[in-house]
């Protein structure tokens, strides 16, 4: 692997997973260039509009690699008729500009690192879940499929990866609404609790980017921990390090009806991820087992 200095433009670069990888892209002695939708703060970052297909062609030029983490957020709720268009089109157009980018770039980047989710799998109970594995059914395995195939149309040339990415354990995302919960003693299992969530700590998230980006893999690659988890054991070990109690259980039947869609879409699947192509690409994980991405999680709150 080449581990010479690179420039890496990234969108998305202010989110949880963002403001990971930027840190350590820099600490590795990276130039970070950020596409930013408001006024730039500073000669590293660079306005763009998605929507509108507006974005500057030479950042594309000067790029090495490009990092796509641009998405509407899936845990804001209800996910209406009008969000669930923003959430697959968020996704997609931002893809589509950097292409188009790309495709206008006399000099395009090696290398296209474009966001992905596990919930390409759908429901899978039982499944072991790999690269190769088919996809499933549902509104996210819709989006993410549509999602990805765009990314697939770089030029040739662009090496593209796409980021299969599970819930990441860190201090906002998708456990957003579960840590308030836990530290007022509402704790709670969730379904069954036996369901598999594919976990990953935020610092293996931005880690994995990192060593993609001098990899010579491509399409799409989980980024989900190397030890299997319910989730169950993450929001029990959540509790168990606030030191709060962990006695409530909250029905499928509940989630479904109050969260609809969403619930039944981000709560109750069940998906054993396996980061098998990580892992036979060499990538060391920080925090292999769910308890060790939790206690990182508390040990910085």
């Amino acid at each position: 692997m080449n581990d010479a200095p690179r420039t890496v433009l990234v969108a998305g670069a202010s989110g949880l997973i963002g403001t990971e990888l930027g840190a350590q892209l820099r600490a590795a002695g990276h130039t970070v260039l950020s596409l930013v939708r408001g006024e730039p703060r500073d000669e590293s970052q660079f306005t763009w509009i998605p929507s509108a297909g507006v974005i500057d062609t030479t950042l594309l030029d000067r790029a090495d690699v490009v990092v796509n983490l641009s998405g509407a957020s899936l845990g804001r709720l209800p996910w209406t008729h009008g969000y669930k268009k923003q959430i697959a089109g968020s996704r997609v157009d931002a893809t589509r500009t950097l292409v188009a980018g790309m495709r206008a770039a006399s000099t395009p980047p090696a290398t296209f690192l474009s966001g992905s989710a596990v919930g390409i799998y759908g429901d899978r109970p039982g499944d072991r879940l790999t690269e190769a594995s088919a996809r499933g059914t549902g509104f996210l395995s819709d989006v993410v499929d549509e999602w990805e195939r765009t990314a697939h149309t770089a030029p040739d040339g662009v090496r593209v990866v796409t980021l299969r990415t599970g819930l990441v354990v860190g201090p906002g995302g998708a456990l957003a609404p579960l840590l308030p919960l836990t530290r007022l003693g509402l704790g709670s299992r969730l379904g069954t609790g036996d369901q598999f969530w594919p976990w990953i700590s935020l610092h293996d998230e931005a880690a994995a980017i990192v060593h993609l980006m001098t990899s010579d893999l491509a399409g799409p690659v989980n980024l989900a921990g190397p030890t299997p988890a319910t989730s169950d054991a993450l929001t029990r070990r959540l509790a168990h390090d606030l030191k709060r109690p962990y006695a409530l259980r909250v029905p499928e039947s509940v989630i479904s009806t109050a969260m609809r869609e969403a619930g039944r879409e981000l709560l109750l699947p069940s998906q054993q991820v396996v980061p098998e192509k990580l892992l036979a690409d060499g990538f060391a994980f920080r925090h292999t087992t769910v308890d060790e991405a939790v206690d990182a999680l508390t040990a910085r709150l």
